[in-house]
C-alpha cells in the first residue's frame, strides 16, 4: 500500500475504537453489502437469455477475481449474509460487554470523517441475533441457515434455499451466547431453545454417520456423500458440544466428539488439514483460515470439556499454523506452500485463533500488519493483498464480518486476561 492508516493504542497495543470503527461502518450500511462468490446476483446476468453453468461460471469467477471491484458495473446486488450476520451479532455482544457503548461508536465515513457517537450494542446485538432466528432455513430436520445469494459450483448451483454447516454453526454460536448474555430477555425468541434443534439437522439432513473413525456428515444436504468438507464437519462439532454444554445433554456432546475424532484422525503429518477427505477432491489443499477454523474448534473443545482428548493434536495443529501459514510479521499466507494472495479472511482468523489460544502478542502483530496493508481508514477494511497489487475491494462478510468479530474477540480475551489493566471491561 502506498499509505499507512495507525489506529490510537492504549498502554496494551489496540485501541477499542477500531472496534467501534468497523461496526460502525457495517451499521451505516445496514449490514449490507457484496460478498466473496456473489456474481450470480448480478442483474445482467438474470437477464440473459440462457442459463448456463459454464457462462454462471465464467462470471462469477471473473467478478470475484477481477483486480478491482466491478460488481457496480455487472449490477451485482448488495444482500445480508446469513453468516456474516451471525459475526456481526457476536461482535455487537462483545462490544457490549466490554462496555463501548459509552460514547465511542463511529459514524465516520470511509474517508476517516465524522465523530463517534453513544450505541446501544445490546439492542444491536438483540435485533441481528432476532434476524437469524426469523430468517433461518425452513422445511428441514432442525435449525440451520444459508447463504442468500446463488453460488455456481461446476456440478450444480447451490441455491439460497440450500442451508450449510458453516453459517449453521455460527449462528448456533452467536444465538447461544447471546442467549447465555440474557440477550433474549426482550425478544420475542428463546435463542437457546431455537437452536437446539441443530442436532437434527446434522443428524437427518446432513447424514450423520458414525464409522470407525470416529462420525462425518455432510456440508450442504444437497451434496453428495463422496466427499466431506473437514473444516465444516469440526464447526458441525462444535455446534454440537455447544448445545450439549448449555443443555447439558450428552448425546450431542458424544456426537460432537465423534465427529472431531474423525476430524483429527485426517490430520497430516505436518500438522495440518487438507480442505476436504480425500484431498483430491479439492483444488485446495491446507489452506490458512480453513485450518484456522479446525484449530479454533479444537480450542473450543477444550474450553467446553477440558479432558485432554485432542491436546496432542491441538499442539501440532497450532505449531503448524503459525509457522506454515503466517510469516513473522503476522502476514498470513494462502497455504502450506503459497504466500499470495494475502486475505483478509486469514488475518483475522489469525487474530481469533491466537487470541483464544492465549497468545494475543501474535494476535496483536496480525493486527498491526493488517492495519498497515489492509485497513482504508474509517473502519473499512480490503479484500486482499496480491504480490504486486492490492485489491481495494470491501466485502461486507468477507472483510468486515470478520474484522469486526476479530477485533472483538481480541479485545475480549485481552481484557479477561488482564482485566485492571486495560481500558476496556471484562463485560
Amino acid at each position: 500500500m502506498s499509505e499507512e492508516h495507525t489506529e490510537p493504542r492504549d498502554a496494551h497495543g489496540l485501541s477499542d475504537g477500531l472496534l467501534a470503527d468497523t461496526l460502525g461502518y457495517a451499521r451505516a450500511r445496514e449490514y449490507t453489502g457484496w460478498d466473496y462468490a456473489d456474481g450470480m446476483s448480478s442483474r445482467l446476468l438474470q437477464r440473459a437469455p440462457i442459463d448456463n453453468r459454464w457462462v454462471n461460471l465464467a462470471v462469477q469467477e471473473t467478478i470475484k477475481r477481477a483486480p478491482v471491484n466491478i460488481r457496480p458495473l455487472m449490477r451485482v446486488e448488495q444482500r445480508r449474509n446469513y453468516k456474516g450476520i451471525a459475526l456481526f451479532a457476536f461482535a455487537n455482544l462483545r462490544a457490549h460487554q466490554l462496555g463501548l457503548g459509552t460514547g465511542l461508536e463511529s459514524n465516520r465515513d470511509a474517508t476517516g470523517g465524522g465523530s463517534r457517537d453513544a450505541v446501544d450494542y445490546a439492542t444491536e446485538a438483540r435485533t441481528l441475533c432476532d434476524w437469524l432466528v426469523e430468517e433461518r432455513t425452513p422445511g428441514h430436520a432442525g435449525f440451520c441457515g444459508a447463504s442468500r445469494h446463488e453460488i455456481q459450483y461446476p456440478d450444480f448451483k447451490g441455491l439460497p434455499s440450500y442451508p450449510d454447516l458453516v453459517s449453521t454453526s455460527y449462528a448456533v454460536s452467536a444465538l447461544l451466547a447471546a442467549s447465555e448474555a440474557g440477550l433474549d430477555a426482550d425478544s420475542p425468541h428463546d435463542y437457546a431453545a431455537t437452536v437446539r434443534s441443530v442436532e437434527d439437522f446434522v443428524v437427518e439432513d446432513l447424514e450423520y454417520e458414525e464409522i470407525p473413525a470416529g462420525a462425518r456428515c455432510k456440508y450442504v444436504p444437497a451434496w453428495s456423500g463422496e466427499h466431506y468438507t473437514l473444516n465444516a464437519v469440526a464447526l458441525g462439532a462444535r455446534a454440537l458440544l455447544e448445545v450439549g454444554s448449555r443443555f447439558d445433554a450428552e448425546r450431542p456432546r458424544e456426537r460432537g466428539r465423534k465427529l472431531l475424532d474423525y476430524v483429527v484422525s485426517r490430520q497430516t503429518e505436518r500438522g495440518g488439514w487438507m480442505y476436504r477427505d480425500p484431498p483430491e477432491a479439492s483444488h485446495l489443499s491446507m489452506d490458512n483460515h480453513h485450518n484456522g477454523f479446525v484449530v479454533e474448534c479444537l480450542l473450543a473443545y477444550d474450553a467446553l470439556v477440558g479432558d485432554g482428548r485432542y491436546d496432542d493434536a491441538l499442539d501440532r495443529g497450532l505449531a503448524f499454523y503459525r509457522e506454515a501459514l503466517f510469516e513473522t510479521s503476522g502476514a498470513p499466507n494462502w497455504d502450506e506452500s503459497s504466500a499470495y494472495p494475502r486475505d483478509i479472511h486469514a488475518a483475522a482468523q489469525g487474530i481469533i485463533v491466537f487470541s483464544r489460544a492465549g497468545d494475543l502478542a501474535f494476535a496483536e502483530r496480525i493486527v498491526d500488519w493488517t492495519l498497515s496493508q489492509l485497513y482504508a481508514g474509517g473502519g473499512r477494511f480490503y479484500y486482499r493483498k496480491e504480490r504486486f497489487y492490492t485489491n481495494r475491494t470491501t466485502l461486507m462478510r468477507w472483510c468486515q464480518a470478520w474484522m469486526a468479530h476479530a477485533l472483538a474477540t481480541y479485545l475480549r480475551c485481552r481484557a479477561r486476561a488482564d482485566p485492571a489493566g486495560g481500558t476496556v471491561g471484562t463485560g
